[in-house]
């Protein structure tokens, strides 16, 4: 499944289902059929979340199904980020598969290192002149300014101390910074092992906050794009 279906899918979900149906018993019932015990499982991994150890984390992750095949972006959002990019050296920090690496790499000829940073690496495909490297978004083994564009799509909603992660991201970019998060409201019983929720873009400008004088931050079919420059365009 693409995301552009499971976008059309939330609209209807998240927008026009009443939020006393969408955390009743009955929608839990309904939604087990689609998705098994599965559903409560996350709803108790949220109610939980500040709790959770390590292993907890990481054992949900792998085993959460993977609802898209590739990658988590839309076409426009992957589109939209290859435009974007600045410099030669570009990490991917949650690149899951590889998939939006590849694509910047094949639009933008003039980048000479690709790196691809996730908490676990194994189902990142074999792609010539992609790195990958294991690691925490909150610790990131990399020297301030190491990278001249950062990219970070469908993560920090995953993440409990995101204000960690989003320094991190911003600590190791040089000239830009580009997150990518779903645009949604919070329910009970959700089909993502999500924490953080952002229905409107000044919701996750809140989340950026300070924010930069040069940024955009726009919706693109019902996922938030996030940029912000890390020194002015002029050199400035």
């Amino acid at each position: 499944m693409n995301r552009e279906t499971t976008n059309r899918i939330r609209f209807v979900i998240e927008d026009v289902i009443p939020p006393i149906l969408r955390d009743s018993r009955l929608f839990k019932g309904i939604a087990r059929l689609a998705w098994g015990d599965h559903i409560a499982h996350l709803a108790r991994f949220r109610e939980r979340a500040p709790f959770l150890s390590a292993a907890e984390y990481e054992e949900l992750y792998r085993k959460h199904p993977r609802v898209h095949e590739g990658t988590d972006n839309s076409e426009a959002c992957i589109r939209k980020i290859a435009t974007e990019i600045r410099g030669s050296s570009i990490c991917d920090v949650g690149c899951g598969t590889g998939a939006l690496l590849r694509r910047i790499g094949s639009t933008n000829p003039a980048v000479s290192r690709l790196t691809g940073v996730d908490f676990a690496i194994d189902d990142a495909a074999a792609i010539d002149g992609i790195e990958y490297v294991a690691a925490k978004i909150e610790e990131l083994p990399f020297a301030d300014g190491e990278f001249d564009t950062v990219v970070c799509t469908h993560v920090i909603e995953h993440i409990l101390d995101y204000r960690r992660a989003i320094a991190e991201l911003r600590r190791i970019a040089r000239r830009r910074v580009i997150i990518v998060v779903p645009r949604e409201r919070e329910y009970r019983y959700t089909f993502n092992p999500h924490f953080n929720f952002f229905p409107y873009t000044h919701s996750f400008l809140r989340a950026m906050h300070p924010v930069p004088e040069h940024h955009e931050c726009i919706d693109i079919g019902r996922d938030i794009f996030y940029r912000e420059d890390r020194y002015r365009e002029d050199g400035a």
